[in-house]
């Protein structure tokens, strides 16, 4: 039988209200079957809607199940800040002050505290590696550019199926106009750097028709991982911000830092748009 749910909506990875990833979060997801929740994702029409739990883990403070408009995914990266910033909005306190854990499907995700911004600890890759050089084909049409333009690409692949590719400039990045008819399974970022001294060092666009969503305007999942890889391989420093969603019209902010000891903390503003009530 439905009933009445929290329900919020919440903007993230903003440097302006309402420009940058909405996520809408049913604060109370318990006795929500698999088929209504992936309606409701639907219906939201967002990139990823997602539902809050009580942990399975003992080491978690909350679990979160993920949906796109094609269904579940274990990790995404706005949809982890949006449910943490919404899960402590709404009442929930964290074993520790200044750290909140996650549990997904993907495993357990830290999420570190500061004001209104929120950091995850970037999960390990599932796949990793040059991409194949008859699906890099495939992208590089896709992508409607040269070859010769490609100036790295690796699998960057934390869940949702990332690839990436590397251009020389963010202008190239911004430039491009896309056609995944041939790939439609295609979940790919491109990046590209700005001049030094800019104030984001490289602009990212992520595209995601194999999740149902040609463009997402900001995507935590993807900048974790490329900063994985260009990081470890000197192409970025340990400290860096990024700019997304241009194209959409958008002024998406990612920070990114590396610790000593490697981990990639991925971080951004949050804020609460819509609050209301669900009836599910």
């Amino acid at each position: 039988m439905s009933r009445t749910r929290a329900f919020v909506q919440v903007d993230v990875f903003l440097a302006n209200p309402y420009l940058g990833n909405p996520l809408a979060v049913v604060i109370d997801g318990e006795g929500i079957d698999d088929d209504t929740m992936a309606r409701v994702a639907r219906w939201t029409g967002l990139s990823e809607t997602t539902f809050l739990l009580p942990p399975t883990d003992p080491a978690a403070d909350y679990r979160v199940r993920i949906f796109t408009q094609r269904g579940e995914i274990p990790f995404a990266g706005h949809p982890t800040l949006g449910s943490a910033y919404a899960w402590l909005e709404n009442g929930g306190v964290p074993g520790r002050a200044d750290r909140v854990v996650q549990e997904c499907g993907a495993g357990l995700v830290e999420i570190s505290r500061s004001g209104s911004t929120l950091a995850f600890a970037a999960p390990e890759v599932q796949r990793s590696g040059d991409l194949d050089r008859d699906y890099l084909a495939q992208l590089v049409a896709a992508l409607n550019i040269d070859a010769h333009q490609v100036v790295g690409h690796h699998w960057v692949d934390n869940g949702p199926g990332w690839a990436a590719i590397r251009l020389a400039t963010a202008a190239e990045v911004l430039a491009l106009e896309p056609d995944f008819s041939a790939v439609p399974d295609a979940t790919v970022g491109v990046i590209g750097a700005y001049p030094i001294g800019t104030e984001h060092a490289f602009e990212l666009r992520a595209f995601a028709p194999g999740a149902g969503v040609f463009e997402d305007p900001v995507t935590g999942s993807v900048n974790a991982s490329v900063a994985q890889w260009l990081i470890r391989t000197g192409v970025a420093p340990a400290s860096y911000k990024v700019s997304q969603g241009t194209r959409l019209g958008r002024t998406g902010e990612i920070s990114v830092r590396a610790d000593d000891d490697g981990t990639v903390w991925i971080g951004g503003i949050t804020t609460t748009c819509f609050r209301g009530d669900a009836i599910i």
